[in-house]
């Protein structure tokens, strides 16, 4: 198996050359201070941890998994001691708010730094990843009396954070949730329930756990809007701020799964448990989703960290497994065979990997870059229109980029043939792992749902024509002759999209299945044209660089190529998918299936 390498020149060409991310910043009084060797410092120390100590811990970590043993979860050999050089580096404060120790840095640094951890070892930074959204709910909603009570030991790591809202009879619909709460005098809660697939929901590298669980109050409205949002840690604060006495929170067991297996996907029982409110009664939902554009982003982000390292893998191999000859003569006379990089099957899936990879990497830091200026942004019309493409975006960042993700980690495991579903290369690994992230924080079928009903048809389009606007705007500043035919292609594709959208929306006019007929589809079409955007972005900012040498610029500009000849004309199946409506989807009888 390939050691894993951070893309640190990829991930500065985006920083400096792609979004110019320093101007961003330096126009925002929040960000003044980061500047590109701060922003550079940042990703090469990260980097070093994630390639010396987290990726070695990879592949055990999944053979050996988390061990449960009454109610006390022990994690994979080496996760405790990199838990420990994670916090004392600071890694968990990255994001965190300045006022209780936190470092303030932006979505769009902290994203590349999270990449770089998810990519070497995802069960591993699944932990710091459900800690800062926790970390984020609470320091949105929460008092100052919690936040001061719970953030800083978050952010040193001292206290982990998870997330509880899955129930054994409900997932996505959290309406039907039966966990309760009940006023107790003083201003606390008693907490009633059992919450399943609640991941790092037990383990022994933090000394403290603090879950945000969602819940009910007595006398809660029926359905989502009933919802509450509580505090409920491991151990219950002393009066000093540390660990006391032990809440009435247990693990009742852990899952065995298909993939990310060094991590503890837990059964959690409250039984009674104390807990604080967070945020307003009945108000959880609205609590959770603050975290949930960060979170679902980050899914996206751990997708390519994986799908980083499935082309690494499947780079190497075909450089170095040899197998017949090349189509149009041997390149290696003195060698018994021609590697598999000469072979053009070989070379399409290995350009698939990449240009969708590149892609997706280039997209989560343009998403990255709205929540920056929605959170940071001192303008206030600014930030609303931020909003709004982030409220857009959000779920193609999810979806789109952990469907492409895995076909990645496929393709590079095709690439391996038999090699590949065996254990000793790690890329069957990859391709379980990464299943994971078009499942969970909302499965994908749920994120289309949400694009193409809340976020397009809705507002009759109008968040779509916001985003088409910025790619617009960016084409129409560029000189006619420059990259002129991916101009072309990506301006077409666009024309598609809107001509798809108005086509649906015709439809869900007269047809209450229009919206589950298209949105997969839809959500697909969305997410090309971004990729379009993004590689004509990338090209355009190759063209104008000379800081990464001619063989980078030039493989660049092949790869968007590739991907404009390729993979962009998937646009016209997607669209007449999406146009072709609900009727044969809904004519079969139910009987029949």
């Amino acid at each position: 198996m390939a050691d894993y390498k951070a893309p640190l020149n990829n991930m500065q060409f985006l920083l400096a050359d792609v979004f110019k991310l320093p101007n961003l910043w330096s126009s925002m009084s929040s960000l003044a201070d980061v500047d590109v060797d701060t922003a550079k410092a940042i990703l090469e120390e990260v980097a070093r941890l994630a390639q010396e100590e987290l990726a070695p811990l990879n592949r055990e970590a999944d053979e050996e998994g988390s061990h449960w043993r009454d109610g006390d979860v022990v994690a994979p050999r080496g996760f405790k001691d990199a838990y420990k050089l994670f916090c004392d580096g600071g890694w968990g404060s990255l994001s965190g708010n300045p006022e209780f120790d936190g470092m303030g840095m932006p979505k769009t640094l902290v994203a590349m730094a999270d990449e770089c951890v998810q990519g070497a070892c995802m069960s591993f930074g699944l932990a710091p990843m459900l800690t800062a959204g926790a970390a984020l709910a609470l320091d949105t909603h929460a008092s100052t009396e919690l936040k001061s009570s719970f953030l800083p030991k978050m952010y040193s790591g001292q206290w982990s954070g998870a997330m509880d809202l899955t129930e054994p009879h409900c997932g996505t619909d959290l309406g039907l949730i039966r966990t309760r709460a009940e006023p107790l005098a003083g201003g606390a809660y008693t907490i009633t329930g059992t919450k399943i697939f609640i991941t790092w929901g037990e383990h022994d590298m933090a000394e403290n756990i603090v879950h945000l669980v969602l819940a009910k109050l007595p006398d809660a409205p029926s359905g989502s809007r009933g919802i509450s949002l509580f505090v409920v840690p491991k151990f219950l604060p002393d009066e000093q701020g540390e660990c006391g006495e032990r809440n009435a929170v247990s693990c009742g067991s852990i899952e065995k799964k298909m993939g990310i297996k060094g991590s503890a996907t837990c059964v959690m029982n409250f039984d009674g448990a104390k807990g604080w409110l967070v945020g307003e009664p009945h108000q959880g939902l609205a609590c959770m989703f603050t975290m949930m554009n960060y979170e679902r982003l980050g899914v996206g982000v751990q997708a390519i960290g994986a799908a980083e390292m499935s082309y690494q893998n499947a780079i190497l191999y075909a450089r170095e497994r040899i197998q017949g000859r090349s189509a149009d003569g041997a390149k290696q006379p003195q060698e018994a065979a021609d590697p598999l990089l000469v072979h053009a099957d070989v070379r399409r899936m290995l350009l698939s990997m990449r240009a969708t990879t590149e892609a997706g990497r280039a997209f989560y830091l343009y998403v990255a870059q709205w929540l920056d200026i929605a959170k940071f942004s001192d303008d206030l019309q600014r930030r609303s229109h931020a909003e709004k493409m982030v409220s857009l975006l959000t779920p193609v960042a999810k979806a789109f980029l952990t469907d492409r993700a895995l076909i990645a980690a496929i393709d590079g495991q095709q690439i391996f043939g038999g090699h590949g579903y065996i254990r000793e290369w790690g890329q069957e690994q990859l391709v379980r792992d990464i299943r994971i992230t078009q499942i969970y924080e909302g499965t994908n079928g749920i994120q289309a749902l949400d694009l193409i009903g809340r976020k397009t048809l809705a507002n009759n389009g109008e968040l779509l024509g916001i985003f088409i606007a910025d790619i617009t705007a960016f084409t129409a500043s560029l000189e006619p002759s420059v990259l002129a035919e991916m101009v072309s292609q990506l301006n077409t594709g666009i024309a598609k999209l809107e001509h798809s959208t108005q086509k649906f929306l015709q439809q869900a006019a007269t047809d209450k299945n229009a919206v589950g007929a298209a949105a997969v589809d839809y959500l697909a079409m969305l997410g090309l044209v971004g990729y379009g955007y993004m590689w004509l972005r990338m090209a355009v900012a190759a063209t104008q660089t000379s800081d990464y040498g001619d063989a980078f610029v030039a493989a660049k500009l092949a790869t968007a190529k590739f991907f404009f000849a390729r993979i962009f004309p998937e646009l016209d199946l997607l669209a007449a998918r999406v146009e072709s409506g609900s009727t044969t989807l809904m004519a079969m009888d139910d009987d029949w299936f």
